[in-house]
């Protein structure tokens, strides 16, 4: 896997989104006002975003790299299939 050198960077931050989503829960559980409330999810989604674009970027410099190197078909797969993550990261 491309992330091997950043999974402890990224199990960190998962934990972390997980905090906040159970603070969220815990929120809305406690009638928080709204406002607060979306403070939260706004900051859990950034933290998600983050994380996706640590391993968007470990995929680029590994599997995709790789990939290029080699030459012909599987580079034209991981090619498009990078292309396909980045479209669904960019379009969330």
């Amino acid at each position: 896997m491309g992330y091997v050198h950043d999974k402890r960077k990224l199990m960190a931050r998962m934990r972390r989104v997980e905090g906040q989503v159970h603070a969220i829960t815990s929120m809305i559980e406690s009638d928080t006002y709204c406002v607060d409330v979306l403070t939260q999810i706004a900051a859990s989604t950034s933290a998600l975003k983050s994380a996706a674009l640590i391993l968007l970027e470990d995929h680029l410099n590994s599997c995709v790299a790789c990939a290029a190197a080699q030459g012909g078909p599987v580079a034209d797969e991981k090619m498009d299939e990078a292309i396909a993550a980045i479209t669904r990261l960019v379009k969330s």
